[in-house]
Parts: structure tokens; sequence; C-alpha cells
């Protein structure tokens, strides 16, 4: 819980803390990945549970069948780190993530929560935009992509979120 805070230096060179509104993060993702307090199969048919839980080998819900119950204190746990990790994938693949637009690290962490960096890496041309501050050809990128013809919903909203970073 709370904000992800970083310190850098602002107009003036004095030094200014932004913070990245994590209650308003984890909403969004939520919102667009739903919450069941049961293991079901993602799009992919994918063993998962809570707010878009991936299950690995190493949680002690792997190999349980679709339907088996996760109790909502595991559901909570189990988004918290996963936002964590989340942020900090983000902070891998742009290492001036704390220096991006409020907007624009939310929409990063909104694809990375759904794809994970392996795939959310292979974005090369939005990586591009987004460092250079081009919010359409971000856009146009994410638009030119598997994942959003999977997620269209999402997809077309978070494209639409990138393009009016532009505005």
């Amino acid at each position: 819980c709370g904000s992800a805070s970083t310190w850098h230096t602002g107009a003036n060179s004095r030094i200014v803390r932004t913070d990245m509104n994590k209650d308003k993060l984890r909403e969004e993702i939520a919102e667009d990945e739903g919450c069941k307090y049961e293991i079901y199969l993602d799009h992919l048919a994918l063993p998962t549970c809570g707010v878009g839980h991936l299950i690995t080998e190493s949680d002690e819900e792997y190999g349980k069948p679709v339907g088996t119950v996760v109790e909502q204190e595991r559901v909570r746990n189990l988004f918290a780190l996963d936002i964590a990790v989340t942020i900090d994938e983000c902070k891998v693949l742009y290492p001036d993530f704390d220096d991006l637009p409020e907007e624009a690290q939310h929409i990063i962490c909104n694809m990375m929560f759904n794809m994970g960096r392996p795939r959310l890496s292979k974005f090369k041309g939005m990586k591009a935009g987004v460092d250079a501050r081009d919010w359409n050809k971000a856009a146009d990128e994410m638009v030119d992509s598997r994942w959003y013809t999977q997620v269209p919903n999402r997809a077309r909203r978070l494209v639409d979120r990138m393009r009016a970073l532009s505005e």
C-alpha cells in the first residue's frame, strides 16, 4: 500500500517529490483483470486466480483443479506482490520509468501486469516512442501487435490513454 516515491531535480534545480498513485494503479488493473476467489483459466487457458495472478509451481495453488477456492486474504497478498513485481519489471525495461508522466507509468504497468516483461520487451517500437516521448508513435506500435487483438477492450482503452498524452 501507499505510494512509490522518487526524488528528482525539478525546475530551478530544486528537489521535488513525485508519487505514482499506486491505489489508482491497483484499481485500474483490478478493473481490467477482474477478481475471482477461485482458480480459473485465463484467455490463454493458463491457471490463474485472484486479480490475474498466473499460478506458477511456487504457488500453493499449483496443480489444484479449476474452481478451487482461494481465500480473500491470499488474493490480496498475491495482488500486492504482483503489483510490486510489475513496478520493478517496468523499471528494468524503462530505466527512466520514474521520470515518465504518471499516466504513461500506469499504462506501462497495466501492460506489464497483463503480459510480463518477456512479452512487453518485444514492443520495441512502443519503447522507442515512450523513450522519445512520442506518445502517438507508442500508441501506433501498441495497435500493431497481437496483444491488441487478444485483449481488444483493454488495449483500446490503453491506446486512447497513450494518445491523450500528446494533447
